[in-house]
């Protein structure tokens, strides 16, 4: 058993808890997540112990005070108090993030949570109570569907113009001095583009998942994907992005079963062939660097590039059906999430399409 599997084995109030973490680990959800999971659902166990209930009492009113619980800013004390362990990825996370990221990022483990936090906290719990209803669980306390999520004001998701998102899928030509990280970050953020997959889903990829073949008869270009909760797909990408992807495993001299790799104290040698894989945090921290380098105003992540990929497919006529199955999405709803018009084309549309334009 790793060191990430050992972390998920403790000791709670919560019935089968641990049990919950490996089955997300099994429908293979990444570290990061199953961590996210860990932490809202011991956030949620501290609030029990505070209010000396089990886990039979979780009833709509304690559901309600859990929520003002949350909101108070009272919760991240009494959770650091029930599991101060040096071993607690959570709070070694915690940590770095409050370090690293300022008081932006670290709010979620300092003080008050936004509804959308308080929102993520809940459908935590309910995912948890899915586990137990689908195990069998003779003690349940209250049904998934029963726990309300709060109000959240809607906002607009920003998507950075078309010709951002190229210059900043091309930095990695002018910024990365090291041939082998330039070949290898041009091909992750064209491929991100070029795909709409999630970063987990690109992080976990193996050489053995891209599908490229140049025979005139068989032209393919798609990458194998194994999503959220193991649901499978293919993803296509452009010949544009093949060049780059063929580019940077042409000059690759190793043997790692991952599409993409660290460098960085890689090559002394001395790491598992089989754990050898660039993170998430890696991959974010460059899209950050490289879009302060060229000048991108809009806040720009890994998820940015997957948004301006559903964007721009929507925008050129895109079926939403056909975009809802690249990206993986279960309900077309959660596509529209993605899919919206910025004001220059909900402007051109307006001009294009109204019957009234004249007198």
């Amino acid at each position: 058993m790793n060191s990430f599997e050992q972390s998920l084995k403790i000791e709670s109030n919560l019935p089968l808890l641990t049990e919950f973490f490996f089955a997300l680990v099994n429908d293979n959800y990444s570290q990061e997540t199953v961590f996210n999971y860990r932490r809202d659902l011991l956030i949620l166990d501290s609030f029990l112990s505070k209010e000396s209930m089990s886990f039979k009492d979780l009833n709509k009113l304690a559901i309600s005070k859990y929520k003002q619980y949350l909101r108070s800013g009272s919760y991240l004390k009494n959770y650091q108090e029930a599991y101060r362990d040096s071993e607690n990825p959570i709070l070694e996370r915690a940590n770095k993030i409050s370090r690293s990221k300022g008081p932006r990022r670290a709010s979620m483990y300092s003080g008050r949570l936004g509804s959308r936090s308080v929102n993520r906290m809940l459908s935590a719990l309910r995912s948890y109570l899915r586990f137990l209803n689908d195990s069998d669980y003779k003690d349940m306390p209250l049904a998934p569907d029963s726990i309300k999520l709060v109000r959240t004001e809607r906002k607009e998701a920003q998507v950075a113009d078309f010709e951002d998102l190229t210059k900043l899928i091309e930095a990695p030509e002018i910024y990365e001095p090291d041939p082998m990280v330039k070949y290898r970050n041009r091909a992750i953020l064209e491929l991100l583009f070029s795909t709409g997959m999630r970063i987990s889903e690109l992080i976990n990829l193996n050489l053995e998942d891209i599908k490229i073949s140049d025979d005139k008869d068989i032209q393919e270009s798609k990458v194998y994907i194994m999503g959220k909760g193991k649901k499978q797909r293919f993803v296509y990408f452009t010949d544009r992005c093949k060049h780059y992807l063929e580019r940077y495993l042409k000059a690759r001299d190793d043997d790692y079963p991952a599409l993409f790799i660290p460098y960085r104290g890689l090559r002394s040698g001395t790491k598992d062939p089989y754990i050898v894989r660039l993170s998430v945090n890696y991959v974010q921290s460059k899209i950050k660097q490289y879009r302060k380098l060229v000048g991108i105003i809009v806040p720009t992540s890994a998820h940015s590039l997957r948004h301006g990929f559903a964007t721009y497919l929507a925008e050129n006529g895109a079926n939403p059906a056909a975009i809802q199955r690249l990206l993986g999405h279960e309900s077309l709803q959660t596509t529209s999430k993605y899919v919206h018009s910025n004001d220059r084309a909900a402007e051109d549309a307006h001009k294009k399409f109204h019957p009234l334009q004249s007198d």
